[in-house]
């Protein structure tokens, strides 16, 4: 029975109490993190009027720093209280243990989330923090012989298959948000090859060689686990879960783990192998507020950023690409050049809005968030370019990012590229 106060079911489906806890820890975050940069502010203000008294740079001392660390004491009460407070409405909040599922707009919130401070997230312990995993039908895979199958059965209606499709979602999105306008380029394989489709879930603020790393390891479990014996499997990958793939086929191959002998095909959908503009963007505006003492404090507000996003800014794949640098310093490239994976058939789909190719919208165009030619693996420098063969690339017109997804000619042009299955002589 339910009480007139009591949150409507509909609000309950998207809390639960952790996430108000998790909430509430951000919120105080972000307090602590704008009173540093409104006494980073007073501090330069002091110090050119040569008033500088603060025993570190960017924060005040004397009364005025006194003041400061009151205020930073005053929140971390605050904290302590809400965190009691969030404690007495667990009668009020669905019990995840009965109630397990989750609907899409609390998971689509969770991932975009996690795509701009997962990396923060996972580091201070907040439970908003998206683990790693594979999925099935909505529900994370069973990681036993007996359940899996039990599993992949009861919603696939059929059994294994010997051919695993992996699906890797972009930055700031989840597993299910492959489908788009009623269209999943999974189940459209799925039919048309006969594998079984699996999806990734991860959590995309991290260091793009973070999640590969994990990734390999856990399909050596998949791949020890899958109810039939495997014989051929595709890796799809969608803007940011293409570099997740190189990544992990790299770190795979380094360690001696079996599963990239079984890998056949590498899909790229607007992967920004060479990086992408928006970011770069971000790191000219942190250039910027540096500029002058006054506006220097605000620059922390970019670096709230991600690493994950970071690592887009040139399309970084490897832990030596990003390792001993800050990664707002500085705009060079630093990549180790990573050819694509021998033995494997990789194929590039490229995405611009532009109705037709042309040296200038290429340049300026693109897909609305990655360039043609850094989709396309293509590079100035010789040693940094991906050579797909031309009969392996592809680009589709009018298309954005996101409209690669959903558009039917890239589920059709897929179709021909993997059915019948090219040959590996």
């Amino acid at each position: 029975m339910t009480s007139p106060n009591d949150p409507p079911r509909s609000l309950r489906r998207h809390l639960r109490l952790s996430d108000l806890r998790a909430a509430a820890q951000l919120a105080v975050q972000a307090t602590h993190g704008v009173i540093d940069i409104t006494e980073g502010v007073h501090q330069s203000v002091r110090n050119r009027l040569g008033l500088s008294s603060g025993a570190v740079p960017e924060q005040t001392g004397g009364l005025t720093g006194q003041v400061y660390r009151g205020v930073r004491g005053a929140t971390q009460l605050v904290s302590h209280a809400t965190d009691a407070l969030l404690g007495a409405l667990l009668p009020l909040l669905d019990d995840p243990a009965k109630h397990p599922e989750s609907s899409p707009a609390r998971e689509a919130v969770l991932a975009a989330l996690n795509g701009v401070m997962g990396d923060k997230l996972l580091a201070m312990g907040n439970a908003l923090a998206q683990p790693m995993e594979l999925r099935h039908g909505g529900q994370t895979l069973s990681m036993t012989p007996d359940g899996l199958a039990e599993q992949l059965k009861a919603t696939t209606g059929t059994p294994a298959s010997p051919h695993l499709l992996l699906l890797a979602h972009g930055l700031c999105m989840n597993d299910t948000q492959w489908r788009r306008a009623g269209h999943d380029h999974g189940e459209h394989l799925a039919q048309a090859l006969g594998c079984t489709p699996v999806y990734l879930r991860y959590n995309s603020g991290l260091h793009t060689s973070v999640n590969g790393r994990e990734l390999a390891l856990m399909l050596e479990q998949l791949m020890t686990v899958w109810p039939v014996p495997l014989q051929r499997i595709t890796l799809l990958g969608h803007s940011m879960g293409g570099l997740v793939f190189r990544s992990a086929v790299h770190v795979a191959r380094e360690a001696g783990l079996q599963w990239p002998n079984l890998l056949r095909e590498l899909v790229f959908l607007g992967t920004p192998h060479h990086g992408a503009p928006l970011e770069r963007a971000g790191h000219g505006v942190d250039l910027l507020l540096a500029a002058t003492p006054f506006t220097a404090p605000f620059a922390r507000l970019g670096r709230l950023r991600s690493a994950g996003i970071t690592d887009l800014r040139h399309g970084h794949v490897q832990d030596a690409d990003w390792q001993g640098r800050d990664l707002f310093a500085s705009p060079e490239d630093h990549r180790v050049p990573l050819p694509l994976p021998e033995g494997v058939d990789c194929f590039a789909v490229a995405g611009t809005l532009a109705g037709q190719r042309g040296a200038l919208a290429d340049r300026l165009m693109g897909d609305g968030l990655v360039r043609l030619s850094s989709a396309l693996g293509q590079h100035d420098q010789p040693a940094r370019q991906l050579r797909f063969d031309k009969r392996r690339q592809r680009i589709f017109y009018r298309t954005g990012h996101l409209d690669l997804l959903a558009s039917p000619k890239v589920a059709m042009q897929l179709q021909q590229w993997l059915v019948p299955a090219p040959s590996y002589s």
